[in-house]
């Protein structure tokens, strides 16, 4: 089966692990900061923080920028549901905005300045697919209106200027991310303020880490906010040191086998829409959408080429349709984002397939698509 994403991990994570345990210090000390350091240098950042996965980072940002109750976010429906999780982790509340089209699958400006309200304190603005669209724009509607901009950066590790335009951003290390710690993610913030913030909330709201308390001659710590238990450890750090060291490489590898996609589907099976393709926007490439005909029967176009040996997914059944958010908004209709998500499917990206392993996925795309044509001419 040829898998839509896959982590690349080898003798140099397998080294890195080994010698963490061989140093008998496991939890959160200087690998952690040593990958907090890298992280930042790499994305030019000021600072960062390792945190247990990207949703305690999106919490982390949300709480130390001083949402809650009473508030709404700007969120997008086409995300994965952490991202309106964690607005309701501080006791705002998610206000769900559409696409700008199947073209471009990123939030839509001009319904976001619908649904703002007095109410509205903040909006998450998600780069989907990796893309960074409209960052500019962004900011100055997040200016305009005096909202905090906080990017869910999940898809975007080693993007260009990721984490560097809004309040604070939080990134991903899960399994199938661009870079890999199994479990992780970072979080970074303009404000030095809020970056002490979050540095104290992830653990417990603590003063003192358990390393810095090992080499304090009277040990001893405060606890001076409410905190969650958000740390890396050792273990987690030392892969995403090894892996960061391959992520610009990787990146590259994704960005050629996006190239190939387009020039594939675009002489195999015009028809399909890759979003993106008519933009140039800086990007980490971390997935490949691509956006069936309409009337594509798209469960049985996964089916048969699941059987031709090629995995696909979707990204993602729209939060507000998932059964928690839609019982508490049973009217909203997002007709963009739903339209997409009917017909979008996840196509396999990642650096150990080849530019052979691009062409026999739009093959086999192609020849799955054909009995929904056929159904349709007839009709």
């Amino acid at each position: 089966m040829l898998l839509v994403s896959e982590p690349s991990l080898g003798d140099e994570e397998r080294a890195a692990l080994a010698e963490v345990i061989d140093s008998n210090w496991i939890t959160m000390g200087d690998r952690v900061r040593a990958f907090e350091l890298a992280f930042s240098a790499e994305h030019g950042l000021a600072d960062a923080a390792a945190v247990s996965s990207c949703t305690a980072g999106l919490h982390l940002c949300l709480a130390a920028l001083g949402i809650g109750p009473g508030d709404e976010v700007l969120v997008p429906s086409l995300s994965f549901v952490a991202t309106a999780n964690c607005v309701l982790y501080v006791g705002a509340t998610p206000v769900f905005v559409d696409i700008r089209s199947l073209q471009l699958p990123s939030m839509s400006i001009e319904d976001a300045a619908r649904k703002c309200s007095a109410r509205t304190k903040a909006l998450v603005v998600m780069h989907y697919a990796g893309y960074l669209h409209e960052q500019h724009a962004w900011q100055e509607f997040a200016a305009s209106r005096g909202l905090l901009l906080i990017e869910d950066a999940a898809h975007a590790a080693g993007a260009p200027g990721v984490g560097t335009f809004g309040d604070a951003a939080a990134f991903s290390f899960y399994g199938n991310k661009n870079m890999t710690t199994a479990e992780g993610g970072m979080v970074c913030a303009r404000d030095p303020d809020v970056m002490k913030r979050m540095r104290e909330m992830r653990s417990h709201g603590m003063t003192s880490g358990t390393r810095q308390r090992l080499h304090a001659r009277a040990p001893s710590y405060d606890v001076t906010l409410l905190g969650w238990n958000y740390r890396m450890d050792e273990l987690r750090a030392s892969v995403g040191l090894a892996q960061l060291r391959r992520l610009s490489a990787w990146n590259s590898r994704r960005a050629e086998l996006t190239a190939t996609y387009r020039d594939a589907i675009a002489e195999r099976c015009a028809a399909v829409v890759v979003p993106f393709s008519n933009i140039a926007a800086p990007s980490a490439y971390h997935i490949l959408p691509a956006v069936l005909p309409d009337g594509a029967d798209r469960d049985a176009v996964m089916g048969r080429m699941h059987d031709a040996g090629v995995q696909t997914t979707n990204h993602y059944p729209p939060i507000h349709l998932l059964s928690f958010y839609r019982d508490s908004n049973p009217c909203l209709a997002l007709p963009i984002t739903e339209e997409f998500a009917r017909r979008e499917v996840t196509l396999p990206l990642h650096p150990k397939m080849h530019e052979a392993d691009v062409w026999h996925v739009v093959d086999t795309l192609t020849e799955a698509l054909l009995p929904s044509t056929r159904k349709e001419q007839i009709a």
